[in-house]
């Protein structure tokens, strides 16, 4: 079985950086999708960034929304990847979910893809 938590939400300014951690247990990491999504209050859930696994040499993908202000990686050792935001704006708040493929390594986009989700950790920014 497949466990993933986020850490590393919070309160930040706008134009502020934060760093969110997905730690997994369980699953073939090194060889699975990795992704982010996030979910605004009274909106759809939105895929935010992935990077593939190591079949893929860790391709990465992001929205449009977020293009140049979040980086996503991943430590294959630590099973752990992450995703730093900088610049971030007010309409980033959101609810943020990592997400782990069973099926897929490439940069997949869609929920449905993914086989694990985390708990989710709380982004705010705001002044």
């Amino acid at each position: 079985q497949v466990h993933l938590v986020e850490s590393g939400g919070g309160l930040v300014e706008p134009g502020g950086s934060l760093s969110l951690s997905c730690a997994a247990s369980g699953g073939y990491f090194g060889s699975s999708a990795l992704g982010w999504f996030r979910q605004a209050p009274g909106k759809k859930r939105e895929f935010v960034a992935v990077i593939g696994g190591n079949w893929s040499g860790g391709i990465t993908a992001y929205a449009d929304s977020v293009k140049g202000r979040f980086t996503v990686s991943r430590d294959n050792a630590k099973n752990t990847a992450y995703l730093v935001m900088s610049n971030l704006k007010p309409e980033d708040t959101a609810v943020y979910y990592c997400a782990m493929s069973q099926q897929y390594e490439g940069a997949v986009k869609l929920e449905w893809q993914y086989s694990y989700w985390g708990q989710g950790t709380q982004v705010t920014v705001s002044s």
